[in-house]
């Protein structure tokens, strides 16, 4: 019964990996229904900041904002970089870094250097360990993140932009869909976009108090910290939902195995007991 001993400690070993992935699926099930809430009540904000923003970036005004200025020829780019602070959540931070790395590729093949930010422990660990030009990073924000937590990383983006080390500014991170879907996402951060909704240029602009230079400052530095604060929301839910669905399909997984390990364990018991049988009657028969 020795083999019949190994496949019992297995299948002990698979039950046990069950309740771990069982109790991690309860628990980002109890936990998405949050994080729901809290992208969705930050949604209209964002949206509508992106309209006014798309507007203000449009008019004709006599102060032209750095952040309204497109370089042409850029020499380095930023990348503003969101993921989780844990694991066991499907391929949901492989399928961005993937991706990113195809994005710097490009980038560096025109000659273009890189330079990233991240927001999230996962992020931080892969960019560090294949020696990407990482100036700043954030991690443990938990499941209720804070704007506090993100102005230094944001700011550090915003600095290198306002001197020309950096000409382009982007964002990156898992846009929740539904609880099925999750995909990565990528937005232009500086130079500030055009509004989509505005397909023929205006000449009509904005009256500013006290001045054009002191309210646009104001407006896109919280234009842009919104962005990344509802990205990192986005993120969340994206985490608490695909790791509910891989732990619910570990779950499962184990669950089949147990039950191929029971048969496998009961076939190994017949044979040993028909073997125990077939001594004692070859013992008895040779008496």
């Amino acid at each position: 019964m020795a083999g019949g001993r190994e496949i019992k400690t297995k299948i002990k070993s698979v039950q046990n990996t069950r309740k771990v992935t069982r109790a991690l699926e309860m628990v980002s099930a109890s936990k998405i229904r949050k994080a729901q809430d809290r992208m969705k009540v930050s949604r209209p904000y964002a949206r509508v900041m992106k309209q006014v923003i798309g507007h203000l970036a449009q008019a004709n005004t006599d102060y032209q904002h750095p952040y309204l200025v497109e370089r042409q020829n850029p020499k380095r780019v930023g990348y503003v970089i969101v993921s989780s602070d844990r694991g066991l959540a499907g391929g949901l931070n492989n399928n961005l870094f993937r991706k990113l790395l195809v994005e710097f590729r490009r980038w560096q093949e025109q000659g273009v250097e890189v330079q990233v930010v991240t927001i999230g422990q996962k992020a931080s660990v892969f960019f560090r360990r294949i020696k990407v030009d990482m100036v700043g990073s954030v991690t443990h924000l938990g499941d209720a993140p804070k704007l506090e937590q993100l102005i230094g990383v944001i700011k550090v983006m915003l600095d290198g932009y306002g001197t020309g080390n950096v000409d382009r500014v982007f964002l990156a991170y898992n846009s929740f869909v539904n609880t099925m879907v999750q995909r990565a996402s990528f937005d232009q951060l500086l130079p500030l976009p055009k509004s989509e909704s505005q397909v023929a240029p205006h000449d009509w602009d904005y009256l500013y108090e006290p001045d054009a230079e002191t309210v646009l400052e104001q407006v896109l530095t919280r234009y842009v910290e919104s962005l990344v604060y509802q990205a990192v929301l986005e993120n969340v839910a994206s985490e608490h939902a695909a790791r509910m669905v891989a732990m619910k399909a570990a779950s499962d997984n184990a669950t089949k195995l147990i039950g191929t390990l029971n048969l496998v364990y009961n076939k190994a018991r017949q044979a040993a007991i028909t073997q125990e049988i077939s001594e004692i009657v070859g013992g008895a028969a040779a008496v």
